[in-house]
């Protein structure tokens, strides 16, 4: 399996409803897209308060490389991750993605 996790440090002038629907459109590739078997997104709530600016995130668990690569080419993500960068302090620079191989299901 293959956990793709992504951060993000919002623009000040980005609502949380606005982030929320980036999200939801994330989630609704689900269903469009075999071997992805979860999508979880949100705020933190870490009570170690060391986000350093990234408050926002989401891990997508893949069944394999192959899985996550159908969902980096595909149309909805595109249009899903053009509108993350948009609502990113700095664009591309306002978020972080992690790539994590593990074993197991989620």
């Amino acid at each position: 399996m293959i956990r793709h996790i992504v951060l993000m440090k919002a623009r000040p002038d980005v609502s949380e409803a606005h982030i929320a629907a980036i999200f939801a459109d994330l989630a609704a590739i689900r269903a469009k897209l075999p071997g992805i078997l979860a999508i979880h997104s949100g705020r933190s709530e870490s009570p170690e308060q060391i986000e350093r600016g990234y408050m926002h995130g989401f891990t997508v668990d893949f069944t394999d490389w192959e899985a996550l690569a159908a969902y980096q080419t595909h149309p909805d993500h595109k249009r899903a991750g053009a509108a993350l960068v948009a609502a990113s302090e700095g664009g591309l620079d306002g978020i972080l993605v992690f790539d994590l191989p593990t074993k197991g299901t989620p």
